[in-house]
């Protein structure tokens, strides 16, 4: 009955996020009756219980000992298809593997930063030119580790999160702990502007290259992005993920960054992503990211070290993305919109 109904749904805050939205039926998911639903049941659990909104409780107990996980989310959730602006766009990420160490050395000269305390309720902040050029957090016991190039550190930064293989071979994971108030602006897309590469051409490979071969341009190049994030220590075992934005780890493509104005973190996600390995599986919005932005807008976490570095880095596909809303809020918002 509910099936192709069309909504103005607000899903996460309010006014100004709201988008016009198609409810779904199981049928309508392509590939949905082949997927693992064992898997995402296992991965939507980890994070079910941080969830703070109305009827999650009853859904998070009966997660936790379902014997059936496809029968769970086809009883428990609605499809919606949220419409944006922007046609749908997919990209990958992952957690690096990084050669550091505690201190600088002569190899070991770039460092990440802890968050400085003047940073609290003072944003927008430096940006990274300014903290580059000025020295603003040398000095001052703010270093976690020391890494070998600034493209090291620019990409830890894009990335969020990695691990840092130190000179004593202990591995240091460090994870997200809070930003300047910049917006991230694409490193790639400025280098196509300056016509150094063409877009089939660019990848953090490339990048990576050129500012190495041109280190005072390559620099400049990373100033373009006024962003700038911090990180913190954490202490997880290395078989887990890293953490995402609600604090807790990552599983490989079951966990995929969104942007939380749309669509609330803790939420199952369909994802149908086209290209050249096409992908159609339940995931969990669990993190965010500071060029995911949009309703039809996803990160997908690819995993750990060089190979899963490897694919996120070739992933930048159309598709759709399908928001698995409990069945009380979906059917609260068809009648609050209902004509």
């Amino acid at each position: 009955m509910l099936r192709g109904t069309v909504l103005s749904l607000c899903l996460a805050a309010g006014p100004g996020n709201c988008g016009t939205a198609t409810l779904l039926g199981y049928a309508d998911l392509n590939g949905w009756a082949k997927d693992d639903h064992a898997a995402a049941l296992r991965t939507f659990v980890r994070t079910c219980a941080d969830v703070r909104r109305p009827g999650w409780e009853q859904v998070c107990r009966q997660a936790e000992d379902e014997p059936n996980p496809r029968a769970f989310f086809e009883l428990f959730f609605r499809p919606v298809q949220i419409d944006g602006s922007r046609p749908a766009l997919f990209t990958g990420y992952y957690e690096p593997v990084l050669e550091g160490a505690r201190a600088r050395t002569e190899r070991f000269g770039f460092p990440i930063y802890r968050a400085p305390a003047e940073l609290a309720g003072n944003r927008p902040w430096l940006t990274r030119k300014e903290i580059d050029e000025t020295g603003a957090l040398e000095g001052r016991g703010l270093e976690l580790a020391w890494l070998e190039d600034p493209v090291d550190v620019f990409f830890l930064q894009v990335q969020g999160s990695g691990r840092i293989r130190l000179r004593d071979g202990s591995l240091l994971r460090v994870a997200y702990a809070d930003r300047n108030g910049h917006p991230y602006r694409s490193i790639g897309k400025e280098m196509i502007r300056r016509d150094i590469y063409k877009s089939h051409q660019v990848s953090m490979r490339m990048i990576r290259e050129w500012v190495r071969q041109n280190p005072g341009e390559g620099r400049e190049l990373l100033h373009h992005d006024p962003s700038f994030v911090f990180f913190r220590a954490i202490d997880l075992p290395p078989d887990l993920g890293p953490v995402g934005a609600m604090n807790r780890p990552l599983t490989p493509l079951r966990s995929v960054a969104v942007d939380p104005g749309v669509i609330p973190l803790g939420s199952p996600v369909w994802i149908e992503k086209a290209g050249k390995s096409p992908l159609a599986r339940l995931m969990v919005a669990q993190d965010t990211g500071a060029a995911v932005k949009g309703e039809q807008r996803a990160d997908i976490f690819f995993g750990t070290g060089g190979a899963a570095g490897r694919a996120a880095a070739h992933v930048r596909d159309g598709g759709r993305l399908v928001v698995l809303l409990p069945l009380a809020d979906a059917m609260a918002a068809l009648a609050e919109h209902r004509p």
